[in-house]
């Protein structure tokens, strides 16, 4: 990224940049600001975007032919071409020839650094892989925002900003907005004011849900349950995500009882280290035993379901029920 960085600042391009991976955000930006950087004045004469499979590799190539009209350079932006996980031998080829006037930016949600596009672009240009933020990154990010706009906050909240968001960068901006716009007039953000304006992603739902049958609160979990409904989730996504975090709790048993650290079973799970935290807690209501039990329950629940047995809102409700109930 500070590779880009450079480059802009400079203004020494490299013929072409391959911008990938899981992290939308970060990936939408620089690919802004690098058409931005080439093409200042938004010229729609000696700019060209190509989006999407079948993709025409000759057309493009024509492109490339075309010397830019009153320009220094052909821009052209290619997104979501599937050249780099599928054959694309003529387009690569062309790489090695391509003209000193074009510059190529490739935005790919997927590649393979096998592929001969990859290898090329690689040779020719710079190739920047967008990862998903950890925790420390996100959480710094997040509160530089808030400091620019003259606001703080404290990392507990700003760990319960993160549990409502989840770590999308972008989902998390926009929270950003909506905390900034509600707090005007004071310095100072929060748990009521996240609590207030932040929307909880449906995967923080079901572990609000999971929490909630962890406590016994049964009247809360089947709350949280029919909202859920309500906003048209799939009753059968519900019981994945229920499994999945059903799952977590047992392997998050299982490592606590190694003696495995928090940043361990985090790293293990794949997860920041306070949700990681949360998870212990929860885990902590319950035996081993009771978890494998409940991780095969929702396996049958699931065959239930397909085979017709069971509806698929009463099996995900029968399940919170039982985990939810008081102990004899």
């Amino acid at each position: 990224m500070k590779s880009i960085q450079e480059d802009i600042k400079t203004g020494n391009f490299k013929t072409a940049y391959l911008l990938y991976g899981e992290e939308p955000y970060l990936k939408q930006q620089y690919k802004h600001n690098l058409v931005n950087a080439l093409n200042p004045d938004g010229d729609t004469m000696n700019f060209g975007h190509y989006q999407g499979k079948g993709i025409d590799v000759k057309a493009v190539i024509d492109l490339c032919e075309t010397m830019p009209f009153f320009a220094d350079y052909r821009v052209l932006l290619i997104e979501d071409s599937g050249f780099f996980k599928n054959k694309c031998d003529e387009l690569a080829d062309y790489m090695k020839e391509l003209p000193n006037y074009v510059r190529i930016i490739f935005v790919e949600s997927e590649v393979d650094k096998r592929s001969r596009m990859y290898k090329a672009v690689k040779a020719c240009g710079r190739v920047v892989e967008f990862s998903r933020q950890n925790e420390k990154t996100l959480m710094t990010w997040a509160a530089g925002i808030l400091k620019k706009e003259g606001r703080r906050i404290t990392q507990r909240d700003m760990e319960l900003l993160l549990t409502k968001t989840g770590t999308d960068m972008g989902n998390l901006r926009m929270e950003l907005e909506k905390l900034i716009t509600y707090t005007m007039g004071r310095d100072t953000v929060t748990a009521r004011d996240i609590e207030a304006v932040c929307t909880t992603q449906t995967p923080n739902k079901i572990f609000d849900m999971v929490r909630a049958v962890t406590e016994k609160n049964q009247k809360r979990a089947l709350e949280l349950y029919y909202d859920l409904l309500t906003l048209k989730e799939p009753p059968m996504r519900i019981l994945f995500l229920l499994a999945k975090q059903f799952r977590q709790l047992l392997l998050t048993k299982k490592l606590s009882s190694e003696g495995a650290s928090q940043s361990e079973i985090a790293s293990r799970l794949g997860v920041p280290s306070f949700v990681a935290r949360n998870i212990a807690s929860c885990a902590r209501s319950y035996d081993t035993e009771e978890l494998e039990q409940a991780v095969a329950d929702f396996v049958d629940a699931e065959e239930a379901v397909k085979t017709g047995r069971l509806g698929d809102v009463l099996s995900v409700e029968l399940l919170i029920v039982k985990y939810s109930s008081a102990r004899a």
